[in-house]
């Protein structure tokens, strides 16, 4: 069975946890819209205008 995923309020991280491996912040929710995944911040513009500093899969709305 797999995992429910969450996504950090805060900086809209994909997570399994019951915290941000990001973050650390415990503002999780189920409700989101839109994948981003960033290999390469340093690369990416779309990084830059949501404000990632580190590669991951992050979603576009936290609901």
């Amino acid at each position: 069975m797999a995992r429910r995923k969450y996504v950090c309020r805060d900086c809209k991280m994909f997570t399994t946890e019951k915290k941000c491996p990001n973050c650390g912040s415990k503002d999780l929710s189920a409700s989101w819209k839109g994948i981003v995944v960033v290999n390469k911040v340093e690369d990416s513009d779309i990084a830059g205008i949501l404000g990632v500093e580190k590669p991951g899969k992050y979603a576009l709305f936290v609901g």
